[in-house]
């Protein structure tokens, strides 16, 4: 394929699912007419992918392209395709379809371009595949704790910001706002949380804890509200804020619908012949040469850094290390070997794989400006526990 096609079909081109699988390539005719012009007025410019990548991030930040939003989520369809491909594949019993995972990515698309820092990655693409599944990962977490939370639970957790916002995207009046939210002011300053888990109510019962919460509320509603207001009964009170609720939740978590593709031009699009997704193998045949050569990079970079962190290491240290993983030693029998106490060795271990680690994450974030969460952290974990085994195993 020629190259100049190739970068027009990145950033042209949807994925279409059908039947929970993929279907197709479907080419947007405006993006594609946008792309093809932007390439015919600068034959000086490279056919590089990263080049376009960052050509057209660079005007989403400036907002003066209409369309680099969608040049962009067009560009960062494969990583959210396997990443909602990978994370179906994790669970066997799922409420969420591969639409699903592949919607909630896709979705995420501003935040990713929002913390991505071409300052310090090169590749927007590489630091999408590594970002995106850390944040489905946060998003199937904090929807999990949603559908456990109760609606007073709820409530007490979101911060001021986060219950105007909702509010507003409900579409609600700044009147009908003004109320929610001195009733919220006040439900919160009034009820709290029991330890170690469960509400209680203060003070007294809960026919005490409401009337105490309605009657706060009538007299900050003559100084708080702006327009004058008649007096508030206790059934109007909690009917605003398990409303309140339902708005929490669909602002922070919402629903998953059927998955539909956004089309920028009187639903002009077009199929095209493009490799098929539902190969198993992650490298499909549209990425191009550069970017996997970009993965061998960072692979090569990760290994030095390990091994830099390794060689740092106290002598003794290495020497426990080597015994632990390339022996197949036990704690207790490194204790014998060494003649060292059984929490000397423990913490010796310990110290190791907190600065490998820390070495890992320092890399990440100044190489693909990776923002660490706990989720990715456990990954790292994982992941580093399986190279020391690896690099110890490759010497025995």
């Amino acid at each position: 394929m020629h190259p100049r096609q190739e970068i027009t079909e990145m950033f042209s081109t949807f994925v279409q699912l059908e039947s929970d699988r993929f279907s197709k390539w479907l080419i947007d005719i405006k993006l594609r007419r946008s792309i093809q012009n932007c390439l015919e007025y600068s034959q000086k410019v490279p056919n590089s992918e990263n080049f376009w990548a960052l050509y057209w991030h660079k005007h989403w930040q400036e907002q003066s392209h209409s369309l680099a939003r969608m040049h962009m989520s067009a560009y960062l369809q494969e990583p959210s395709y396997w990443t909602a491909k990978k994370t179906i594949a994790r669970f066997i019993h799922s409420q969420y379809s591969l639409a699903d995972y592949f919607q909630m990515a896709n979705a995420e698309i501003e935040t990713i371009l929002k913390n991505f820092n071409p300052k310090k990655s090169s590749s927007l693409k590489a630091y999408a595949t590594m970002a995106i599944p850390s944040r489905l990962k946060d998003i199937l977490r904090q929807r999990k704790e949603a559908d456990i939370c109760t609606n007073w639970a709820l409530l007490r957790k979101v911060s001021k910001k986060q219950f105007l916002e909702a509010l507003s995207q409900a579409g609600l009046s700044r009147t009908v706002i003004a109320q929610y939210r001195l009733a919220w002011a006040c439900f919160k300053e009034l009820y709290v949380q029991n330890q170690p888990g469960g509400t209680k109510a203060l003070p007294g019962t809960e026919r005490q804890l409401w009337e105490a919460i309605v009657n706060l509320y009538n007299r900050e509603r003559q100084t708080q509200l702006t327009q004058p207001t008649a007096q508030c009964t206790r059934e109007k009170i909690e009917q605003w804020l398990t409303q309140a609720a339902i708005y929490m939740r669909a602002y922070l978590y919402p629903p998953i619908s059927s998955l539909n593709l956004a089309i920028s031009e009187d639903d002009a699009t077009t199929t095209l012949d493009l490799p098929d997704l539902s190969s198993d193998s992650l490298i499909a045949e549209m990425i191009a040469q550069e970017d996997t050569q970009n993965r061998q990079n960072q692979q090569s970079q990760i290994q030095a850094v390990l091994l830099k962190a390794l060689q740092n290491l106290e002598a003794k240290t290495q020497e426990i290390l080597k015994l632990y993983y390339q022996q197949g030693l036990t704690q207790p029998q490194i204790v014998q070997r060494l003649q060292m106490s059984q929490p000397t060795v423990s913490r010796q271990l310990l110290k190791a794989r907190e600065s490998l680690l820390a070495a890992l994450i320092q890399w990440s974030q100044d190489t693909l400006n990776i923002s660490v969460t706990c989720n990715l952290v456990k990954d790292m974990s994982t992941a580093l526990e399986e190279w020391l085994k690896v690099k110890y195993g490759e010497s025995s």
